[in-house]
């Protein structure tokens, strides 16, 4: 057995059916290798897709999603990507190809020290010097992937241990994972305590706990604990619009769980303004560097410190039912989630299209949509999108504030979930990142429906511009009013759409769905800023 061989066929074992990839030179023998084992390669145009297509994966099917890429530009071109990854929780196993370990330091083809640029974006990034470190190496890598906090991993693969026999006729006996470490059962009855005694509380989860494998989850945790469990994915915070006018709500908790939730920038450092002044703060998380942070940032309103799985911790408590009358403080939440009443008034148009008027439009075609998946994109519409479109599966740009990769994640959404509806919300700047990967999607035969928000223009950076600069000072932020993003759909084999209203737009996502090929509409859109649903300090990013 050759080490690609050991490799694709592990991963095969793993229950790893579908990689995403680009082919280069030094990852030919594993491409070879999956022919046998029967793993289907999606193959994309750019690297740093198959690597947002990984982690889509990763985020709608709670599995390993598996990226390929080769090696030097390969891998270099897939780190944004990788970052992404990281900061969605998402496991993702990225493996590239790499110059041999018998030529190290000779100057080798694409010679690059690979784990050292990966590291600071992963969990854990290892290069095997020898067959006999494929197989544990990898075995490692998905282990930590899969581990609480979740997250990507890195396998650089060096040529010759591709191309050499490993000695081996059948794979190696599988690495026992190690038995989860239980919760300690004094800080158990120490959270269940605090939880018990608190009228107002609030879990935050991280992204993780956004996931639509972990909805029936956080679902028996709400009932059980008599509390809503708010997953927090975006950097916005909770500025964030599909957390409606929580931020408001915030000051009057008087306990805050952060249940895998880290303590940063989207909660205002721990600070006062974000927290409130009075509410006491307990921490569950597994990383000790997340709550040692907690505890240099709190102070003395942490009230406890837990290293666990959140939803494990959380699951093996021993809860009394929860006092009556929380009932009202949970209504209380349920209501500032739902609030959209948006505060201020939107800049004035241009006679085309509302966002605010586009996502209404889209969520009344959702709302009858075969399992609707939904995929929002971008800067300022992306928060319009995620304000007043929804579906039981969601995907957004996340974290990392990256934009641009709305079609990979759309794609991959479609492979994942073939018979699901999966639906795209992007503005023009975001769609300029990935939009050939709809000749990806023709390939596949992925159906997906991309909706482009078109404002002709950077908004949400004009938006920065004009506020801190002023509209004399504006620079770089304009877009061609002569593009035409549905024709580039049609060109490549699939379906195009141009709207002007809420009716043309209506007809258009019918025909879209009608067509059964990858489809893309530019709708004409007035730009506005990103709804505002509660008063708030603007965030140290500017947004």
């Amino acid at each position: 057995m050759l080490g690609s061989q050991l490799i694709i066929r592990t991963l095969h074992r793993l229950g790893v059916k579908t990689i995403f990839s680009l082919s280069g030179n030094q990852i030919m023998p594993l491409y070879d290798a999956c022919i046998d084992a029967g793993i289907r390669i999606i193959h994309v145009r750019h690297e740093a897709a198959a690597v947002f297509m990984a982690d889509a994966w990763a985020q709608i099917t709670g599995e390993l999603g598996v990226a390929m890429l080769t090696a030097a530009p390969g891998i270099t071109n897939g780190l944004a990507p990788l970052y992404s990854a990281s900061q969605a929780e998402s496991p993702v196993l990225l493996i590239s190809g790499d110059s041999s370990v018998s030529e190290d330091g000779s100057g080798a083809f694409q010679e690059l020290d690979q784990v050292a640029i990966t590291s600071p974006l992963t969990k854990l990034s290892l290069r095997p010097q020898s067959t006999q470190e494929l197989h544990p190496a990898l075995h490692r890598l998905v282990a930590e992937a899969l581990a609480p906090r979740r997250g990507p991993v890195h396998l650089a693969l060096p040529f010759d241990l591709l191309t050499a026999e490993t000695g081996l006729a059948d794979l190696p006996e599988a690495d026992m994972r190690p038995a989860a470490t239980q919760p300690d059962a004094r800080s158990l009855e120490r959270l269940a305590a605090l939880l018990h005694a608190a009228q107002r509380p609030l879990v935050l989860a991280g992204p993780t706990g956004a996931r639509p494998h972990m909805r029936a989850t956080r679902e028996n945790l709400e009932e059980a604990l008599g509390v809503r469990v708010i997953p927090m994915e975006s950097p916005r915070g909770l500025k964030d619009p599909s957390l409606g006018s929580l931020s408001a709500l915030m000051p009057q908790a008087d306990l805050i769980v952060l249940a895998g939730k880290c303590l940063d920038f989207t909660l205002g450092f721990g600070g006062a303004g974000a927290l409130g002044k009075h509410a006491r703060v307990a921490v569950i998380d597994p990383d000790p560097g997340m709550l040692e942070r907690a505890s240099r940032l709190l102070g003395e309103r942490l009230v406890l410190s837990l290293q666990a799985d959140p939803c494990a911790a959380l699951s093996a408590m021993q809860t009394p039912a929860p006092p009556a009358g929380r009932a009202a403080w949970r209504a209380q939440v349920d209501e500032a989630l739902r609030n959209r009443t948006t505060l201020g008034a939107p800049a004035p148009g241009n006679g085309d299209l509302g966002p605010r008027a586009l996502c209404e439009t889209v969520q009344a075609f959702l709302a009858s949509a075969h399992e609707p998946v939904l995929v929002c994109d971008g800067g300022e519409f992306g928060q319009w999108a995620q304000a007043f479109c929804q579906a039981p599966a969601r995907i957004i740009n996340g974290m990392s504030g990256a934009i641009g990769a709305g079609v990979c994640y759309a794609i991959a959404a479609k492979i994942a979930r073939p018979d699901a509806t999966v639906l795209v919300l992007m503005g023009d700047g975001t769609a300029g990142f990935h939009l050939m990967e709809l000749d990806t999607a023709v390939r596949e035969q992925a159906a997906i429906i991309a909706v482009i928000g078109n404002d002709l223009r950077w908004n949400a950076e004009h938006l920065i511009q004009m506020r801190t600069y002023g509209p004399q000072r504006l620079i770089g932020c304009e877009l061609s009013p002569t593009a035409r993003y549905h024709e580039v759909a049609a060109a490549l084999g699939g379906a195009g759409y141009a709207a002007h209203s809420a009716d043309s737009l209506g007809t258009a996502l019918g025909a879209a769905m009608n067509s059964g090929l990858p489809a893309c509409i530019n709708v004409s859109l007035a730009g506005e800023a990103a709804p505002v649903f509660s008063p708030s300090t603007q965030s140290a990013t500017g947004h």
